[in-house]
Protein backbone atom coordinates (compact mmCIF):
# COMPACT_ATOMS: atom_id res chain seq x y z
CA UNK A 1 0.00 0.00 0.00
CA UNK A 2 1.37 3.66 -1.28
CA UNK A 3 0.71 6.39 1.39
CA UNK A 4 0.79 8.51 -1.35
CA UNK A 5 -3.07 7.27 -1.82
CA UNK A 6 -4.15 8.92 1.04
CA UNK A 7 -4.91 13.24 1.35
CA UNK A 8 -2.61 13.04 3.85
CA UNK A 9 0.52 11.72 3.03
CA UNK A 10 2.81 12.31 6.22
CA UNK A 11 0.34 9.57 8.30
CA UNK A 12 1.67 6.74 8.18
CA UNK A 13 5.25 5.87 7.97
CA UNK A 14 6.81 2.76 6.12
CA UNK A 15 9.54 0.28 6.90
CA UNK A 16 11.86 1.04 4.50
CA UNK A 17 11.15 5.18 5.29
CA UNK A 18 11.64 4.60 9.14
CA UNK A 19 15.45 2.47 8.30
CA UNK A 20 16.49 4.94 6.23
CA UNK A 21 16.02 7.90 8.92
CA UNK A 22 16.50 5.75 11.80
CA UNK A 23 19.61 8.24 12.78
CA UNK A 24 17.94 11.36 12.32
CA UNK A 25 18.60 13.40 15.01
CA UNK A 26 15.11 15.38 14.94
CA UNK A 27 13.22 11.77 14.91
CA UNK A 28 11.89 10.16 18.40
CA UNK A 29 10.43 6.89 17.93
CA UNK A 30 7.78 5.71 20.26
CA UNK A 31 7.19 1.90 21.25
CA UNK A 32 3.50 1.91 22.25
CA UNK A 33 3.42 -1.26 23.47
CA UNK A 34 2.95 -2.43 27.27
CA UNK A 35 6.09 -1.64 28.90
CA UNK A 36 7.00 -4.94 29.52
CA UNK A 37 7.28 -5.89 25.88
CA UNK A 38 8.97 -2.91 25.13
CA UNK A 39 11.54 -4.02 27.76
CA UNK A 40 12.11 -7.36 26.00
CA UNK A 41 13.02 -5.89 22.66
CA UNK A 42 11.90 -3.07 20.19
CA UNK A 43 13.25 -1.13 17.64
CA UNK A 44 16.95 0.16 17.88
CA UNK A 45 16.58 3.59 19.52
CA UNK A 46 12.76 3.85 20.90
CA UNK A 47 11.82 4.88 23.85
CA UNK A 48 9.12 3.12 25.52
CA UNK A 49 5.69 4.26 27.50
CA UNK A 50 5.49 3.49 31.29
CA UNK A 51 1.84 5.28 31.55
CA UNK A 52 -1.23 3.88 30.13
CA UNK A 53 -0.79 3.25 26.35
CA UNK A 54 -3.46 5.73 25.65
CA UNK A 55 -1.39 8.59 27.41
CA UNK A 56 -4.22 9.23 30.47
CA UNK A 57 -3.21 10.42 33.46
CA UNK A 58 -0.45 8.34 35.55
CA UNK A 59 -3.19 7.73 38.59
CA UNK A 60 -5.66 6.75 35.77
CA UNK A 61 -5.29 2.87 36.09
CA UNK A 62 -6.09 3.17 40.56
CA UNK A 63 -8.92 6.18 39.44
CA UNK A 64 -10.44 5.63 35.83
CA UNK A 65 -13.56 7.59 36.51
CA UNK A 66 -11.74 10.36 38.12
CA UNK A 67 -9.39 11.18 34.77
CA UNK A 68 -10.14 13.31 31.26
CA UNK A 69 -10.24 11.53 27.62
CA UNK A 70 -6.44 12.57 27.65
CA UNK A 71 -3.77 13.55 30.17
CA UNK A 72 -4.16 17.61 30.82
CA UNK A 73 -1.69 19.69 29.02
CA UNK A 74 0.85 20.22 32.07
CA UNK A 75 1.11 15.87 32.32
CA UNK A 76 0.86 15.45 29.26
CA UNK A 77 3.99 17.79 28.42
CA UNK A 78 5.76 16.01 31.09
CA UNK A 79 4.88 12.67 29.53
CA UNK A 80 6.57 13.60 26.17
CA UNK A 81 9.65 15.45 27.23
CA UNK A 82 10.27 12.01 29.33
CA UNK A 83 10.38 10.72 25.83
CA UNK A 84 12.39 13.35 24.33
CA UNK A 85 9.37 14.63 22.46
CA UNK A 86 10.29 18.55 21.98
CA UNK A 87 8.48 20.74 19.23
CA UNK A 88 10.92 20.15 16.60
CA UNK A 89 10.97 16.12 16.73
CA UNK A 90 9.34 14.10 14.26
CA UNK A 91 7.77 11.41 15.96
CA UNK A 92 6.92 7.88 14.66
CA UNK A 93 4.70 5.31 16.89
CA UNK A 94 4.56 1.26 16.52
CA UNK A 95 2.63 -1.34 18.52
CA UNK A 96 2.34 -5.28 17.70
CA UNK A 97 -1.75 -5.02 17.80
CA UNK A 98 -2.76 -3.68 14.14
CA UNK A 99 -1.39 0.29 14.78
CA UNK A 100 -4.59 0.62 17.40
CA UNK A 101 -2.34 1.85 20.22
CA UNK A 102 0.60 3.62 17.73
CA UNK A 103 -2.64 5.48 16.28
CA UNK A 104 -4.24 6.72 19.43
CA UNK A 105 -0.50 8.47 20.46
CA UNK A 106 -0.72 9.91 17.05
CA UNK A 107 -4.34 11.52 17.55
CA UNK A 108 -3.11 12.29 21.38
CA UNK A 109 -0.08 14.10 20.17
CA UNK A 110 -2.31 15.93 17.05
CA UNK A 111 -4.49 16.62 20.03
CA UNK A 112 -1.79 18.71 21.87
CA UNK A 113 -1.05 20.84 18.46
CA UNK A 114 1.99 18.29 17.62
CA UNK A 115 1.44 16.97 13.85
CA UNK A 116 4.44 15.91 12.68
CA UNK A 117 3.72 12.45 13.69
CA UNK A 118 3.64 8.92 12.06
CA UNK A 119 2.30 5.66 12.27
CA UNK A 120 4.71 2.69 11.46
CA UNK A 121 2.56 1.02 8.45
CA UNK A 122 3.24 -3.05 9.74
CA UNK A 123 4.63 -2.23 13.20
CA UNK A 124 6.74 -4.01 15.12
CA UNK A 125 6.19 -7.51 13.44
CA UNK A 126 6.88 -6.05 9.63
CA UNK A 127 10.57 -4.13 11.10
CA UNK A 128 11.62 -7.54 12.97
CA UNK A 129 10.30 -9.93 10.11
CA UNK A 130 11.80 -7.88 7.20
CA UNK A 131 15.36 -7.40 9.77
CA UNK A 132 15.73 -4.12 10.06
CA UNK A 133 17.22 -3.14 13.64
CA UNK A 134 16.28 -4.08 17.32
CA UNK A 135 17.54 -3.78 20.68
CA UNK A 136 17.15 -4.22 23.99
CA UNK A 137 18.96 -1.40 25.54
CA UNK A 138 16.40 1.59 27.15
CA UNK A 139 17.22 4.64 24.72
CA UNK A 140 18.42 7.67 26.69
CA UNK A 141 15.93 10.46 25.56
CA UNK A 142 17.56 13.67 24.81
CA UNK A 143 15.99 17.06 26.66
CA UNK A 144 13.78 19.14 25.09
CA UNK A 145 10.65 21.26 25.61
CA UNK A 146 6.76 20.15 24.28
CA UNK A 147 4.31 23.24 24.31
CA UNK A 148 0.74 21.30 24.31
CA UNK A 149 -1.52 23.34 22.00
CA UNK A 150 -4.95 22.18 22.97
CA UNK A 151 -6.92 21.50 19.88
CA UNK A 152 -10.49 21.45 21.12
CA UNK A 153 -12.08 20.41 17.64
CA UNK A 154 -10.80 17.16 17.91
CA UNK A 155 -12.83 16.31 20.83
CA UNK A 156 -16.68 16.25 20.65
CA UNK A 157 -18.27 17.21 23.98
CA UNK A 158 -20.93 14.74 25.80
CA UNK A 159 -23.45 17.95 25.48
CA UNK A 160 -22.72 18.37 21.35
CA UNK A 161 -23.38 14.59 20.99
CA UNK A 162 -26.35 14.70 22.41
CA UNK A 163 -27.83 17.76 20.84
CA UNK A 164 -25.87 15.79 17.42
CA UNK A 165 -28.33 12.75 17.69
CA UNK A 166 -30.81 14.53 16.11
CA UNK A 167 -28.79 16.43 13.72
CA UNK A 168 -28.88 15.07 10.21
CA UNK A 169 -25.87 16.28 9.15
CA UNK A 170 -23.78 14.67 12.13
CA UNK A 171 -22.88 10.98 11.93
CA UNK A 172 -21.52 8.84 14.80
CA UNK A 173 -19.24 6.38 13.51
CA UNK A 174 -19.00 3.58 16.37
CA UNK A 175 -15.82 1.52 15.58
CA UNK A 176 -15.84 -0.94 18.81
CA UNK A 177 -16.11 -4.59 18.34
CA UNK A 178 -19.06 -6.48 17.04
CA UNK A 179 -19.85 -7.26 20.57
CA UNK A 180 -20.14 -4.25 22.08
CA UNK A 181 -21.68 -2.48 18.98
CA UNK A 182 -24.59 -5.40 19.34
CA UNK A 183 -24.74 -5.20 23.42
CA UNK A 184 -23.70 -8.34 24.05
CA UNK A 185 -20.50 -7.34 25.10
CA UNK A 186 -20.49 -4.63 27.56
CA UNK A 187 -16.59 -4.41 28.36
CA UNK A 188 -16.76 -3.69 32.17
CA UNK A 189 -18.78 -0.60 31.48
CA UNK A 190 -22.23 -0.04 33.90
CA UNK A 191 -24.71 0.20 30.14
CA UNK A 192 -24.24 -1.27 26.80
CA UNK A 193 -25.52 -0.65 23.19
CA UNK A 194 -24.67 2.01 21.39
CA UNK A 195 -25.54 5.83 20.17
CA UNK A 196 -28.40 6.41 18.75
CA UNK A 197 -28.32 6.17 15.08
CA UNK A 198 -24.79 5.42 14.94
CA UNK A 199 -23.28 3.00 11.99
CA UNK A 200 -20.96 0.61 12.73
CA UNK A 201 -17.88 -0.30 11.08
CA UNK A 202 -15.00 -2.38 13.48
CA UNK A 203 -11.62 -0.92 13.61
CA UNK A 204 -10.26 -4.30 12.37
CA UNK A 205 -11.86 -3.49 9.12
CA UNK A 206 -9.14 -0.65 7.91
CA UNK A 207 -6.29 -2.57 8.39
CA UNK A 208 -5.55 -5.62 6.51
CA UNK A 209 -5.95 -9.29 8.08
CA UNK A 210 -2.78 -11.18 7.90
CA UNK A 211 0.15 -10.94 9.90
CA UNK A 212 0.91 -7.45 9.37
CA UNK A 213 -2.13 -5.98 9.89
CA UNK A 214 -0.86 -2.81 7.57
CA UNK A 215 -3.66 -0.21 6.64
CA UNK A 216 -5.65 -1.10 3.47
CA UNK A 217 -5.46 1.47 0.80
CA UNK A 218 -7.22 4.84 0.22
CA UNK A 219 -9.50 3.19 -2.03
CA UNK A 220 -10.42 0.17 -0.08
CA UNK A 221 -10.99 2.17 2.86
CA UNK A 222 -13.26 4.77 1.36
CA UNK A 223 -15.46 1.85 -0.38
CA UNK A 224 -15.61 0.64 3.29
CA UNK A 225 -16.67 4.03 4.83
CA UNK A 226 -19.44 4.66 1.89
CA UNK A 227 -21.29 1.30 2.30
CA UNK A 228 -21.48 2.06 5.75
CA UNK A 229 -22.87 5.54 5.20
CA UNK A 230 -19.78 7.73 6.26
CA UNK A 231 -19.77 10.87 2.91
CA UNK A 232 -17.63 13.28 3.20
CA UNK A 233 -20.41 16.31 3.66
CA UNK A 234 -20.71 15.13 7.13
CA UNK A 235 -19.58 15.96 10.19
CA UNK A 236 -18.32 11.89 11.72
CA UNK A 237 -17.67 11.68 15.37
CA UNK A 238 -16.07 8.59 16.18
CA UNK A 239 -16.57 6.34 18.96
Amino acid sequence: MASSEFVNQGVLATTDWLAAHLDDPDLVIVDCDMFDSYQRAHIKGAVGIKVHHYIKHPDYANDPKGYPLVAEPSVAKDIFESMGIDDSTTVVSYDSNGSLWASRFWWVLNYYGHTNARVLDGGWKKWFDEGHPVSVDAAVPRSGTFTPKTQDHLVCSLDRAIDGIEDENILFLDVRSDGEWSGRNDRGNSRSGRVPGSVHVEWLNFVTSDRYQTFKSAGEITNILSEAGVTPEKEVVTY
